[in-house]
């Protein structure tokens, strides 16, 4: 079956103008267009359409759908296993924090007592979750299954007032990096308090602080292109000045 522009945004429930710039960007083209100048979508389109919506639920930018999607290695069918199982996290996550909120309601309600820590159960785990998505193949190749287990637990056992410090830490580290990058010395006053939060953020999570393990995952956030651009996001060149900063602060740096 074919589809005009109006029928496919109205069955995928997307608008028209979001069929047009995909067309334009060349992530979805036309299978071809029609005498009256109308775009014509075919089973072909249809398909590919549902991979990148699935893609964009996920998270993943249109400039990296493209560059999934029109690899040579791309297979559609191995692709909806992954869709298939980054949803069930994704469902697994929400069901934490439904449980939670149905516990604080119960508890408001007086039927039952929680634990500070338990109130933030479902946080810790869909942070887990997250992370073990994004980055826990690049992680636990770098530095192993167990530490990596180790971590997670460590999250899962902090105490309320230790998580909302990390919760803390993470957007004074933000902070601080933006005023430090005007500077443009990451060896400077601000380049180095950044670092020395960074490692107050980072043994948290860790069981023990070491310099060169620290200076590997500075490393990483420019090597690793979903680190860069998570730094990168609000000023471009942030990962390299963060890692330079680290570097100098871990006595790493050549």
């Amino acid at each position: 079956m074919e589809y005009t522009v109006q029928k496919l945004g109205k069955l995928a429930g997307i608008s028209t103008r979001t069929l047009r710039y995909y067309h334009e960007i060349g992530i979805l083209k036309p299978a071809r267009i029609s005498s009256s100048g109308y775009r014509i979508y075919g089973q072909k389109e249809i398909d590919l359409l549902q991979q990148i919506l699935f893609y964009r639920e996920l998270g993943v930018s249109l400039e990296n759908i493209k560059k999934i999607i029109q690899s040579p290695s791309f297979d559609s069918v191995e692709a909806l296993r992954q869709h298939h199982i980054k949803l069930l996290e994704k469902k697994e996550q929400l069901e934490a924090l439904i449980r939670n909120v149905e516990k604080s309601i119960a508890m408001a309600e007086g039927r039952i007592k929680m634990t500070d820590q338990e109130k933030f159960e479902g946080f810790k785990q869909k942070l887990i979750d997250e992370n073990e998505a994004k980055y826990g193949k690049e992680v636990r190749e770098k530095y192993g299954d167990e530490e990596v287990e180790k971590s997670n637990a460590r999250l899962k056992n902090m105490s309320k007032e230790d998580f909302e410090k990390m919760q803390a830490l993470s957007a004074e580290i933000d902070e601080t990096l933006a005023k430090a990058f005007e500077t443009g010395d990451p060896a400077g006053p601000l380049g180095q308090k950044v670092a020395e939060l960074h490692k107050e953020w980072i043994s948290m999570w860790w069981n023990h602080y070491d310099r060169e393990a620290h200076a590997g995952l500075a490393q990483m956030y420019v090597d690793d292109e979903r680190f860069k651009a998570y730094y990168d996001k609000k000023q471009p060149g942030r990962a390299e000045f963060l890692r330079d900063a680290i570097l100098i602060y871990t006595g790493m740096k050549e």
